[in-house]
């Protein structure tokens, strides 16, 4: 089933409600890639192999664009704001961009595995344990990112960032997905 950012209420013009949405994509792909990597390597079923199919294609695809959303658009536009509460959610953007770089690794890995599991049509022991772990792994960054970016990078950029700059993001980001701004 695939799914495309701006499926949902959320549009371009409300761009930090369409990285919420994305989050949410994130989350229900992590969550397809931690039920698969309980099934220990085994045979898929042609459904799970498509399940497996489409949440590699998003890591791959739709990802880089999320976060470029946030390192190329939102997060330089809050840097200049003299606002208290955007200073103070900033100290958390560090950690958010290394975020961003372990996950990366991390995608890479779950990539390689998954890309071996749809050819071959199973998993050694220690790639059904590098599978696993990688996941998981993946699944402890995410639940503390999102919830730091939903929960208060998101809520103070709504409030500090002037409409034209909000505009301005929603542009970038529909650039990077070749679609027009709705």
């Amino acid at each position: 089933m695939p799914v495309q950012i701006g499926a949902n209420i959320a549009s371009f013009s409300d761009p930090m409600a369409l990285m919420a949405d994305c989050h949410r994509r994130i989350e229900m792909f992590l969550g397809t890639l931690v039920g698969l990597a309980t099934l220990e390597g085994r045979q898929l079923t042609e459904e799970q192999s498509c399940a497996l199919a489409a949440a590699l294609k998003y890591f791959r695809d739709a990802l880089p664009r999320h976060t470029a959303d946030e390192e190329e658009s939102l997060f330089p536009r809050l840097r200049p704001l003299p606002n208290r509460a955007i200073q103070s959610a900033l100290v958390r953007v560090a950690q958010l961009e290394g975020d961003h770089r372990h996950a990366e690794l991390l995608h890479a890995q779950v990539e390689h595995i998954g890309r071996a599991w749809l050819d071959a049509g199973r998993l050694s022991t220690q790639q059904v344990h590098r599978m696993r772990q990688a996941v998981e792994t993946l699944q402890a960054i995410y639940r503390e990112h999102i919830q730091v970016e939903d929960g208060l990078i998101f809520p103070v950029a709504r409030e500090a960032l002037s409409e034209d700059a909000k505009l301005a993001i929603g542009r970038e980001m529909a650039a990077r997905r070749k679609t027009t701004l709705v």
